[in-house]
C-alpha cells in the first residue's frame, strides 16, 4: 500500500496514489463498521490524543470513534479549560505532550499553521482536524470517498462547490484533492466570498448559481462561516438563499444523477432547502458522516504503520 506521509497536515503534500491507497483502505473500514462487531486491534497499545482548540462535535466524535474501533487508548484533552487559556504557548504544549509519549495526535486549531508548528515539535504522528482557513484534509478525503462510491469514479467529473469559499478550509482541501484527480471544478458564490487568487488554481468561477450548476455531476454546498466573518459579506440570509441557496429549481439544472453534499452542520433555508438535504435519492450528506469514520480509521492506521516503521529503523540504527 502506497502511503508515505509521516503526518497528515493537508492534502497538498499527498500524491494521487497515496490518496487512492487511503481511500481503498477506508473501503475496508466501511465494511468493518457495518458489522455487528466493529472492532480491530491494529492500534492496540498505541495512545491517541485529541486536542480540539475549537469546538467540533462531529469531527471530534468521529476521530474518537475511529481510534476506539481500532483499539487505541483515546484521550480527549479539553483545550477550552486547559493551560493554553492561562497563557501556555504551543511550544510548551508540545513539550508537555512529548512527556506523555503519545503515538497519534489529532489537532483542531483556529489559527492556520498552528498544527504544522506542533508537528515540528512533537515525537508522534499528527493529523490536522482543521486549522483556521488553511485545510481540513480528512473532510476532503471523506468527501472523495463519498463521491467515488456514489459516482463509481473520482476522475473526470464536473464538481460545483457553492457558497462561502473564502472562509472555508473544506473548500481549499477539496480544491486541492479534486484537482489532483483531474476533475473540472466550478466555484459558485458571491464575489465577496471568493478568496483572492483562486482563479489561479485552474477552476471556473461563477457568481450566477444557475449558470454554474448546469450539467454538474456533484453539487457541494458549504456552510456560511459566520464566526470567521468580520463584515458585511452578504446582504441578508434571505437574499443569500434566494441567489445562492440550493433549491429544487437550481438543482434541476445539474445532471439528472447529480449528488448533493454538505460538510455540516447545515443552515437549512440559508444554504440548502431542507427537502433536498433529506432527499435519499440525491443527498449523500448522511453518507459523508459514515465515510468520515472510515476515512479517519484509515488515516490513523496508515500513519501508525509509518510511525512503527520509523521507530523500528531508529531502534536498529538504520539511517532514513
Amino acid at each position: 500500500m502506497s502511503f508515505r506521509a509521516r503526518h497528515l497536515l493537508g492534502i497538498d503534500h499527498l500524491a494521487p496514489d497515496e490518496i487512492v491507497s487511503l481511500l481503498d483502505l477506508a473501503e475496508d473500514y466501511v465494511a468493518l463498521n457495518r458489522r455487528t462487531v466493529k472492532h480491530s486491534d491494529v492500534l492496540a497499545g498505541m495512545t491517541q490524543i485529541n486536542m480540539f482548540f475549537e469546538n467540533s462535535t462531529r469531527t471530534q466524535s468521529s476521530f474518537e470513534l475511529a481510534g476506539l474501533r481500532l483499539g487505541a487508548d483515546v484521550m480527549n484533552m479539553s483545550m477550552q479549560t486547559s493551560s493554553v487559556k492561562k497563557g501556555e504557548t504551543l511550544i510548551d504544549t508540545a513539550l508537555t505532550l512529548n512527556a506523555m509519549q503519545p503515538d497519534l495526535l489529532v489537532v483542531r486549531h483556529p489559527h492556520s499553521g498552528a498544527v504544522n508548528l506542533l508537528a515540528e515539535k512533537v515525537n508522534c504522528a499528527v493529523l490536522n482536524a482543521g486549522d483556521g482557513r488553511h485545510e481540513h484534509p480528512t473532510q476532503a478525503l471523506l468527501d472523495a470517498l463519498t463521491i467515488r462510491r456514489a459516482k463509481g469514479r473520482l476522475q473526470r467529473l464536473t464538481i460545483a462547490i457553492c457558497g462561502d469559499i473564502a472562509h472555508s478550509r473544506v473548500a481549499r482541501s477539496n480544491l486541492i484533492l479534486l484537482g489532483k484527480m483531474e476533475n473540472r471544478i466550478r466555484l459558485i458564490g458571491p464575489a465577496t466570498l471568493m478568496p483572492a487568487g483562486v482563479a489561479d488554481m485552474g477552476v471556473e468561477l461563477y457568481e450566477d448559481m444557475h449558470e454554474g450548476l448546469k450539467g454538474a455531476d456533484v453539487v457541494m454546498m458549504l456552510r456560511l462561516q459566520k464566526e470567521r466573518m468580520d463584515g458585511g459579506f452578504i446582504p441578508s440570509e434571505r437574499e443569500y438563499y434566494h441567489r445562492w441557496g440550493l433549491d429544487a429549481d437550481k438543482l434541476a439544472l445539474a445532471s439528472d444523477d447529480a449528488i448533493v453534499m454538505h460538510p455540516g452542520p447545515m443552515n437549512r433555508g440559508v444554504e440548502i432547502d431542507g427537502t433536498i438535504a433529506d432527499d435519499i435519492n440525491r443527498s449523500v450528506i448522511q453518507d459523508q458522516v459514515e465515510m468520515g469514520v472510515a476515512v479517519r480509521m484509515a488515516a490513523l492506521d496508515l500513519l501508525a504503520r509509518n510511525l512503527r516503521a520509523e521507530r523500528g529503523r531508529a531502534a536498529t540504527g538504520v539511517m532514513v
